[in-house]
């Protein structure tokens, strides 16, 4: 139950904070923005099972790769793909977290 409360917590309030401090003029828009990173789980349904709670998708799934990640970081650093990038690198993080969670 802790781990799915910091997962989701992660994810929601992770762009939340970032659009409320960084980009407080246009904060809804980041926000939203930066949620659409979310939709990077769409590579589980590509796994069998399409999910399993004792797996960490960090390096499992393609979209949650070494590589992919080095693409999210290289995003956030751009100007016109910062708000994508920025949601990409939360979603990697929450994730990362959630596997520390396997791990114990």
């Amino acid at each position: 139950m802790l781990q799915s409360i910091v997962h989701y917590s992660i994810h929601v309030i992770g762009p939340l904070l970032i659009a409320l401090i960084l980009f407080k003029q246009k904060w809804k828009k980041a926000y939203l923005i930066m949620l659409l990173g979310m939709l990077i789980d769409i590579d589980h349904l590509l796994a069998n099972p399409m999910f399993d709670p004792n797996r960490c998708s960090i390096n499992f799934h393609i979209l949650h790769s070494y590589y992919a990640v080095g693409v999210y970081i290289m995003l956030s650093l751009l100007k016109p793909t910062r708000l994508i990038g920025i949601g990409l690198v939360i979603h990697i993080i929450a994730d990362t977290v959630d596997c520390s969670f396997i791990l114990l």
